[in-house]
């Protein structure tokens, strides 16, 4: 399995959470019917608005589905955080820690 560093971690103005992989692109991780799509302009995978899920169980699902075709996706030191609360980010941290 591929592994490769999240480069950028952020909440947009609409409210989504966009992971951008250092490296990897996934514009068929539709398929995997997870609600994670690609977004080739921003080189992002995103999540929609969260609704019942929270923004630490969207990057989970992200970190999923990114595994479902083949790629692990990790947190490293330079990784950097848009628009993302402190408190959000350290459940991401959590949530990193537990696929390691």
């Amino acid at each position: 399995m591929q592994r490769d560093a999240i480069a950028d971690i952020e909440i947009d103005a609409t409210g989504q959470l966009h992971v951008v992989p250092a490296s990897s692109t996934f514009p068929y991780i539709y398929r995997e019917a997870m609600e994670v799509h690609w977004n080739p302009e921003r080189s992002s995978l995103y999540s929609p608005v969260p609704r019942e899920w929270s923004y630490a169980r969207w990057f989970e699902q992200i970190i999923a589905a990114a595994r479902e075709q083949g790629c692990l996706l990790h947190l490293t030191a330079s990784t950097s955080w848009r628009n993302i609360p402190e408190s959000v980010k350290a459940e991401f941290l959590q949530v990193a820690a537990g696929h390691v």
